[in-house]
């Protein structure tokens, strides 16, 4: 392959993973629109950003199986047209079970992309040097779009409407397809293992049951039979998955690299570390505009110093770790983390634009330098494992993103509940369960 076709190739790659990263939050920042328009409570909004993860995670480690065997390139364009397809969905239903229904189907769409990119860029780099690049590249892309995601959301859910922001996505992404169909050269792998369905379909269920107890807990009362089935259903399925997955021969999630004191540990130390900054982001976009007033536009601008100190926190992390070891610098990283979370818990009603700043900071700085926690863990496992370690990162990752906006959205409705219940305004009792929601979050991480 010429240098220059490469070279489109890292492009249509770059592009695709801008159109996932920027969907990963450009969201967030719509969400009062959203909720205006359609008439939603906070549980009918955790939805529309729950449903999308929720796919995503559940079938994350099963896309990247899938492209070995049936070939990168046609899953990479596969996934893109489903995700195309479910964005101009989602920007023209009206109400909210078809906007979830497409979030859902966005997320299939960027179950099959995202695993896809890196194995498309592996197979056809063959130098380390120009893969590395290729990678950095494409890391970029995705970082400017986790930056941009916010600010986006908010120009334009305030000037056009709430439907663009993944209207957005449709010309992006049939440029894409149309790039990675010329550019991509097919590879796919010799000996392709199995597919784990009956670790998928216990996966899928537990994740689904956790989901939807924590989501409607609130609604339909934290005793009533059919949130106590929830719970104990989804804690079936997960001590089944972990039998399933331990006896099987060939495992969609390895049990045995948990045995590993420093997996284990980087594990929960990003779960925790998605824990927080996913719950902060949906609950916070709310807090600006419906607690604050901030306009749409200024509420997006805010969070675009915190995404800028994330990236800048990862460019220096590994100059950080050096200097003090990479576990120290981690827990350090945590703790800023905790300590701006939980300062944020302690702002009111009368905050201005530069009030937030010092803990939006705090927040930014520390998620960034948590950066070696992954080089840390892949480091130290076998160069034939670092590939299925590297799958589990992602996939937990994206799972306790997930739980963390469903558990403050549990905490956050049934304290505003309690307030509602004695006389209180609604932008009052929302900021009580919005302050104890982030100290819960703080604590955990």
């Amino acid at each position: 392959m010429s240098t220059a076709r490469r070279g489109w190739m890292v492009a249509a790659v770059a592009l695709a993973t801008f159109m996932t990263a920027l969907d990963n939050n450009i969201v967030n920042v719509a969400l009062p629109a959203i909720q205006r328009q359609l008439h939603l409570s906070v549980s009918g909004l955790e939805w529309v950003v729950s449903g999308y993860i929720l796919v995503f995670a559940g079938l994350l480690l099963v896309g990247g199986r899938l492209a070995d065997a049936f070939g990168r390139r046609r899953l990479f364009l596969t996934g893109l047209t489903i995700f195309t397809l479910a964005s101009l969905a989602a920007g023209l239903v009206g109400n909210l079970d078809l906007l979830v229904a497409s979030r859902a189907i966005q997320g299939l769409g960027a179950a099959l992309v995202v695993p896809t990119t890196l194995a498309v860029i592996a197979a056809t780099f063959t130098d380390a040097r120009e893969r590395n690049s290729a990678v950095g590249a494409v890391s970029a892309v995705g970082a400017l779009a986790l930056a941009l995601g916010p600010l986006f959301g908010g120009l334009i859910s305030q000037h056009l409407s709430w439907g663009w922001i993944f209207f957005v996505n449709v010309p992006i992404g049939a440029a894409t397809i149309a790039l990675g169909a010329w550019a991509i050269p097919e590879s796919r792998e010799a000996t392709v293992r199995r597919l784990d369905l009956p670790g998928l379909a216990i996966s899928a269920a537990a994740l689904f049951l956790l989901t939807y107890a924590l989501i409607e807990g609130s609604h339909f009362g934290w005793t009533s039979p059919i949130i106590v089935v929830s719970f104990a259903t989804a804690a079936i399925a997960s001590i089944g998955f972990v039998l399933v997955e331990s006896r099987s021969s060939d495992p969609m999630v390895a049990v045995a690299l948990f045995r590993e004191r420093v997996f284990a540990g980087g594990s929960i130390s990003l779960m925790m570390w998605a824990f927080g900054l996913f719950g902060i982001y949906f609950f916070t976009s709310l807090y600006l505009q419906d607690v604050l007033g901030f306009s749409p536009t200024k509420a997006g601008l805010a969070f675009v110093p915190m995404a800028l100190l994330i990236a800048v926190g990862a460019i220096v992390s590994e100059r950080v770790a050096r200097g003090f070891g990479a576990h120290r610098s981690v827990g350090a990283a945590m703790l800023l983390m905790a300590v701006g979370i939980a300062s944020v818990s302690l702002l009111g009603k009368n905050v201005s634009f530069l009030d937030l700043m010092p803990s939006f900071a705090v927040i930014g700085i520390g998620g960034g330098l948590t950066t070696p926690l992954i080089a840390t863990v892949l480091g130290v496992m076998p160069p034939e494992q670092a590939g299925v370690a590297s799958g589990i990162f992602n996939a937990s990752r994206e799972a306790a993103g997930l739980f963390g906006i469903t558990m403050i959205g549990a905490i956050l409705t049934a304290q505003q509940g309690v307030e509602l219940r004695h006389g209180q305004s609604a932008t009052t009792a929302f900021l009580s369960g919005y302050q104890i929601g982030l100290l819960v979050a703080a604590v955990l991480v």
